[in-house]
């Protein structure tokens, strides 16, 4: 079952939860589903395309972390607030002021984000979304409004949605895609922390403005949504973007947080390394 589904008792319940037993029997007898992360054949196909397993397998990111990035610290660095940042952070500090991580991009999470971006399995940004209200609770306390990561508009024709604007959707702000992505860019996959940031240098604009009020940047504070974070890279180029139209904070909420490659490899080393953020 998801996470955070209830179990509300009494007669009508009990009614509701056998015909759902028997409907969800029928369906996993006549169809078969299978988990969109392990693959196995689903008990309960009508809760959503992950297994229970799948989902109580996720790991949520525990602190310390940075607090900027949401990258992983050794303990002894988060003594104070001003060595609660990891090296990148304080070597290169990025546009946005702060930000959270849900979860590690690793095992399942890494294959239900696959299925949810690419195999259009939408329902997913819900169970996902609770994830990420839990892991932001700071982050978007006082917040004015959450700003998805847009998708250049032929990829977002080519995939149908914007998976960072259905995951915007669940967490109880208003949404502002404010944000256009004016430039197609190389995948970020593979890339340097540099070759990262010059790739979407300039990729970003203000949407325009005749289509929202504009008062939804300026002296506002906003949370910029994305699916899977590595480097930091795009999310410093849309909180540049929003720094120069007046706002007067921006944070940052991903759902996942992808190592680099090196990173990942010397995670063990991690208090001399010091990773960015993406």
């Amino acid at each position: 079952m998801p996470p955070g589904t209830s179990s509300p008792t009494g007669p009508p319940e009990a009614l509701r939860r056998a015909v759902l037993h028997l409907l969800n029997a029928l369906t996993a007898a006549t169809l078969a589903p299978h988990c969109a992360a392990c693959d196995a054949v689903l008990d309960r196909p009508l809760d959503g395309p992950v297994c229970s397993a799948c989902w109580g397998r996720l790991r949520p990111v525990a602190p310390p972390a940075c607090y900027v990035c949401g990258q992983p610290l050794p303990s002894w660095r988060t003594i104070s607030l001003a060595t609660e940042r990891c090296a990148a952070c304080r070597r290169r500090p990025p546009a946005f002021d702060r930000g959270a991580v849900a979860c590690d991009y690793e095992g399942e999470l890494r294959a239900i984000i696959h299925a949810f971006k690419y195999h259009g399995r939408r329902s997913l940004a819900r169970p996902l979304g609770r994830f990420l209200r839990e892991a932001g609770r700071a982050v978007l306390d006082g917040a004015d409004a959450v700003v998805p990561v847009p998708l250049h508009p032929w990829k977002r024709l080519h995939r149908g949605f914007n998976q960072s604007a259905d995951l915007a959707r669940t967490l109880g702000l208003p949404v502002r895609p404010v944000l256009l992505r004016s430039r197609a860019t190389r995948a970020q996959a593979g890339l340097s922390p540099g070759q990262r940031r010059r790739n979407v240098a300039g990729a970003f604009t203000l949407a325009p403005w005749r289509r929202r009020p504009p008062d939804a940047v300026a002296n506002r504070i906003l949370v910029l949504v994305d699916d899977v974070m590595t480097t930091g890279a795009t999310l410093d180029a849309c909180a540049r973007v929003l720094k120069r139209a007046g706002a007067h904070e921006v944070r940052t909420l991903t759902l996942a947080r992808a190592l680099p490659r090196a990173s990942a490899a010397s995670r063990a080393s991690l208090s001399t390394t010091g990773h960015v953020q993406a």
